[in-house]
């Protein structure tokens, strides 16, 4: 197998398998191997897309060719995050291989890089499971120049077989909360062992760096996030502006509950039942007209389970898929007794952020870790913060200091402190506006990781 050989001073120093830990790790993989064909079977149900390409899935990737830069993105955040990355290769003129573990992943690469797949610059595949034998075929058709695995992809074959061959391979845009931290610990050296077989790893924040290093990493170094650098889709900003312009032309405010996740739609339902109770009591001012609620489920999968769980609420609903964009006269009509919009689109965030004059980032009021707040930050949207966000927590620290978040306390009031939150906002048009402000002023500071990754990798692709 033919791969780029960095230098041999730059290679981490621990690159030997930890043997009996990772024996057990194969045989437990080949053990629950039909545990997990099954659940993927089942996923099919819902989504066929986990029924289709299985090969890939075990190495078998056909047409791919040798000397890209791989990248591998597990599902459609981390896709679109790669997307300043990988812009910035295929403008030098780099052929990339991305990789992803989940449909919606690999439908979201093909849609955000489709003009580089027709002109066979990007290449697509699934991820192998990590199993000795499918990476091992994987790695052998790929070859590689360079391996980047987003956030907190470390599969131990992958990572301990790339360290063998000699193949760079980095954990960039990486993050790694308190909790993943103590779990890497418990597993003791080897553990340990897994993150130190990196070439490198490139972190989004000092904390992170600071818990890479505690595992005995070298090669840490604090790049920024790379979802700060992520462009907005200017269709989609543009028609979420006209959105929001025509429900100001009706005095309705909107709020968008984004990337919920099971058991949130439930919490942020009772706490609109208030709000739209409060509204209700003025029914005679002209200038309190009820608002307008959009849920973005997380997982497209869920979006009629979310639109029934709507429905029991009794609230007036119509679906995004059933809204013409184009034809605003016809969807300001359909909205003008609706109370809550279901988003069932996939990549329209932008759309869905710049309709919107505030947002409840969905993730964050159970104990999930929270969702991505940077691009609604972006869109110069107020954020709502529940009290769960481990996967975000620099971000989330750092939106709320500059004043572009708010955190709502989480517990048994959970939903009255929601509603009461929503309203304060809804009701206050000039701390609105004052946090849409800090909130563009806190995504424009932090960007530049696409440079900073560039420039730390510069040493082993030129």
């Amino acid at each position: 197998m033919t791969v780029a050989s960095p230098q041999p001073a730059l290679l981490s120093a621990s690159a030997q398998r930890p043997g009996f830990w990772f024996a057990c790790y194969q045989l437990g993989w080949h053990v629950l191997l039909p545990v997990v064909l099954m659940r993927l079977w089942r996923r099919g149900r819902k989504d066929p897309g986990y029924r289709q390409s299985l090969a890939e899935r075990f190495g078998f990737s056909r047409g791919i060719r040798p000397g890209a830069i791989w990248i591998h993105a597990v599902s459609v955040g981390e896709t679109r995050a790669a997307q300043p990355l990988i812009e910035s290769y295929l403008a030098q003129g780099k052929t990339i291989l991305l990789t992803c573990m989940t449909p919606n992943g690999k439908r979201t690469g093909a849609d955000v890089y489709a003009k580089a797949i027709a002109e066979g610059r990007l290449q697509q595949t699934y991820l192998p499971y990590d199993l000795c034998w499918s990476v091992e075929r994987f790695l052998k058709t790929a070859q590689p120049a360079l391996g980047l695995l987003m956030e907190t992809e470390a599969w131990p074959t992958v990572v301990f077989r790339c360290a063998e061959l000699r193949l760079p391979l980095f954990l960039i845009n990486a993050r790694l909360s308190e909790r993943s931290a103590r779990r890497v610990a418990h597993f003791g050296a080897a553990g340990r062992a897994l993150f130190q077989a990196f070439t490198g790893i490139l972190a989004q924040t000092e904390l992170d760096a600071q818990r890479y290093r505690s595992l005995g990493v070298r090669h840490c170094e604090v790049v920024g996030n790379l979802k700060f650098d992520v462009a907005q889709d200017p269709c989609l900003v543009e028609r979420g502006i006209a959105w929001h312009e025509h429900l100001q032309s009706s005095k309705r405010l909107m709020v968008c509950a984004a990337s919920t996740r099971e058991g949130e739609e439930e919490v942020i339902l009772q706490a609109w039942k208030m709000v739209l109770a409060e509204y209700a009591k003025d029914t005679d001012s002209d200038s309190l007209v009820k608002p307008l609620l959009c849920i973005v489920p997380r997982h497209p999968e869920r979006f009629s389970e979310v639109a029934n769980t709507m429905e029991s609420y009794g609230l007036a609903l119509v679906r995004r898929s059933a809204l013409d964009s184009n034809e605003w006269d016809k969807d300001a009509t359909l909205l003008a007794d609706i109370d809550v919009v279901l988003g069932d689109s996939m990549g329209e965030m932008p759309l869905y952020y710049n309709a919107s004059d505030l947002v409840v980032m969905g993730g964050s009021l159970m104990p999930l870790g929270g969702q991505n707040l940077i691009e609604a930050c972006a869109a110069a949207c107020p954020v709502l913060l529940g009290e769960h966000t481990f996967n975000f927590q620099q971000a989330s620290i750092d939106a709320v200091k500059a004043g572009a978040a708010l955190r709502i306390e989480c517990g048994a009031a959970l939903v009255p402190h929601l509603a009461n939150a929503i309203l304060t906002l809804l009701n206050d048009s000039a701390q609105r506006e004052q946090m849409a402000q800090a909130a563009i002023e806190y995504a424009a500071h932090h960007q530049g990781a696409t440079q900073k990754i560039r420039a730390a990798l510069s040493r082993f692709t030129d």
